[in-house]
């Protein structure tokens, strides 16, 4: 079956998926914001690879009704905007749809889920991807870009096979799993441990760990997490050294909250260290580093007024 896929949210993550499903020849379908699918339908989308750096045509709008026709779609905005990308797909999609969520975070699937019809399949998915967005119309890829995806039971107009073999076929690896919560857990973990300190310092994931003093924080805010997790009832493997593989296999990439206000734009880090703040609070654990981190993204994202 020819899927047709849609990608709501055309930055480095949407981009970055888009791009080597169309390359590979799947019809994709990109909904962004009007002056970046301006730029997209005159000059095409270009995807600046380890092994190649290609420029291609694109389908884009600015109209999330086009995503009518899409069978698959990927949701790949950022965390705070996952209410109102409900409210976009809730009046477009079809039941037996199935949406992706290709996000950072725990729950961003239930918060879709909740805000669309009964019958629209949501499956979260764990993304491993070293991306930016260079210029609007140019995804420049760091590494990586495997993803761990839930799967569905429900009926639906694709299996999670064929999904897996869709991506596979563009060179995307796919893992399937029964149950995904300890996949975003483990996640969740290594975008507490970089996210912030790469934002505050302004540093990529190499240098940043090189800091005097970062792997002491970075275990600190691993241990919270850990902690929390499971008080949440979620087991998870000693996450350490896949924390410090980050480092070593995307040494050069930015977090996506770095990139966010270095842009001057809203972060996820409520999302993210906020969320295992909020969790910690709720559950009676104890999350000083993670506090500290969130408050102080918090500060450089929306400086307090000057005084006088």
């Amino acid at each position: 079956m020819k899927l047709t896929v849609g990608v709501l949210g055309t930055g480095a993550v949407g981009g970055y998926y888009g791009a080597m499903l169309a390359r590979a020849g799947v019809p994709v379908r990109f909904v962004g914001r009007p002056a970046q699918v301006a730029l997209l339908r005159e000059r095409g989308l270009r995807l600046q690879a380890q092994g190649f750096d290609e420029r291609f045509a694109v389908d884009a709008t600015d109209d999330p009704a086009a995503l009518a026709a899409c069978e698959l779609v990927l949701c790949c905005v950022k965390s705070g905007d996952t209410g109102t990308a409900a409210a976009q797909l809730a009046p477009v999609l079809r039941a037996g749809s199935v949406v992706l969520s290709l996000q950072n975070g725990v729950d961003n699937a239930e918060r879709l889920a909740a805000g669309l019809p009964a019958g629209v399949v949501v499956a979260p998915a764990v993304v491993y991807v070293a991306a930016e967005m260079a210029a609007p119309d140019h995804v420049r890829h760091h590494g990586r870009g495997e993803l761990v995806l839930a799967r569905w039971k429900a009926e639906a107009c694709v299996a999670p096979a064929a999904v897996q073999g869709l991506f596979a076929a563009a060179g995307v690896p796919v893992q399937l799993e029964d149950d995904v919560a300890a996949a975003l857990w483990s996640k969740l973990v290594l975008n507490c441990a970089y996210n912030a300190l790469s934002a505050i310092a302004r540093l990529p994931y190499g240098r940043l760990a090189r800091g005097a003093g970062v792997e002491q924080v970075m275990r600190d805010v691993v241990a919270e997490c850990v902690a929390v997790a499971r008080a949440a009832g979620v087991s998870l493997q000693d996450p350490w050294p896949a924390v410090e593989r980050i480092a070593a296999t995307m040494p050069g990439q930015f977090s996506s909250t770095a990139q966010d206000l270095m842009r001057g734009k809203p972060s996820e880090i409520d999302h993210l260290n906020g969320f295992v703040v909020a969790q910690g609070e709720r559950l009676g654990v104890a999350t000083p580093a993670n506090r500290m981190l969130h408050t102080l993204v918090k500060l450089i994202e929306a400086p307090p007024p000057a005084e006088g």
